[in-house]
């Protein structure tokens, strides 16, 4: 147990590799707070990435997350996905649970700017979700989705099913879920929408957002579009090269290939809104038991080197990893 000015933090000390290490906990300025972390969740697809030093080198400097410290590929402090309560700062924000785009700590110091506040209807557990759901958000913003679309959905994991869920919250809108993995028949029906497996999907989407990581599921995106339809990719692929057949139906069916990056609010909104907006309104959307089925796997802190190394080889049927701090 680390005393009262120091913490724990977890670091990606070279790729295949993690660790704890004990870290000074600064003495907060005026104008910030002391979080314990409750949660933190772990954002399989990108972490896995960099956990694996898969960064590539042009990279470096857009990848950076908030509050990151170290460097790619390592030894790097990653990850901006943390719940907890403030411990210390002004009144206002005293005993507050909040979420920030922090790493995996047991107690960090932030600027109260970067806190932002967990509505008393989301408990603390699925507040994790928040950064994914502004991801998904941004991607349906990007995608230009409207009431009435057919939207198909390759890859169920958390980005992928979060953005089904939101979709089919649109009016008159035809949303399935694709995946692999038959099991994601039961997350599909939690959520509300349908599923299929890749030879059962159909093929007259006219928005397909992709988010599978795979180039299978990417190609398979281009062959379900409809046409003149939309192809939004929300995977990121790291330093992997994908190829990707062009040279077919792609031209002539008149599709858009079109990329969605959280890092910028989606140029349709970007003039009224801000990237705290965007986070505030995800946090707010969170007020929703049917999304707890996404969070299906959880352990302590202590546990995350090993979990992290397990999940980035083969992560099995997890979608979103919740690490424990209590």
């Amino acid at each position: 147990m680390t005393d009262a000015h120091s913490t724990l933090a977890f670091w990606v000390t070279a790729p295949g590799r993690g660790q704890l290490r004990a870290e000074v906990l600064p003495q907060p300025l005026a104008g910030e707070a002391v979080v314990a972390a409750l949660f933190s969740g772990v954002s399989r697809g990108t972490e896995a990435l960099v956990f694996r030093g898969r960064v590539p080198a042009s990279e470096f400097r857009r990848m950076r997350c908030p509050f990151q410290s170290g460097d790619f590929p390592a030894p790097v402090k990653y990850g901006y996905a943390s719940v907890g309560k403030v411990v210390a700062g002004p009144p206002e924000l005293m005993d507050r649970v909040v979420f920030c785009l922090h790493p995996h700590q047991q107690q960090y110091v932030v600027p109260c700017e970067a806190l932002y506040a967990v509505p008393p209807s989301v408990p603390a557990e699925r507040a994790i979700l928040a950064a994914n759901l502004e991801t998904a958000l941004n991607g349906i913003w990007d995608a230009g989705i409207v009431p009435g679309d057919r939207v198909s959905v390759i890859g169920a994991g958390s980005v992928g099913c979060l953005v089904a869920w939101l979709t089919r919250h649109i009016v008159g809108c035809e949303v399935q879920l694709i995946d692999v993995n038959p099991r994601r028949a039961a997350v599909a029906q939690a959520l509300g929408t349908s599923f299929a497996l890749p030879a059962e999907a159909r093929d007259d989407a006219e928005v397909v957002v992709h988010a599978s990581g795979s180039a299978e599921g990417l190609a398979l995106a281009l062959r379900v579009a409809a046409y003149e339809a939309t192809v939004l990719e929300l995977s990121w692929y790291g330093d992997r090269p994908i190829p990707l057949a062009l040279g077919e139906a792609f031209h002539s069916r008149r599709l858009t290939l079109k990329s969605s990056q959280v890092g910028a609010v989606a140029q349709p909104r970007r003039v009224r809104w801000t990237s705290r907006r965007r986070l505030e309104l995800a946090l707010s959307l969170l007020d929703d038991p049917a999304l707890d089925v996404l969070i299906n796997s959880e352990g302590s802190f202590e546990e995350l080197p090993d979990t992290l190394a397990r999940l980035a080889e083969s992560p099995g049927d997890v979608i979103m990893h919740r690490v424990r701090y209590v």
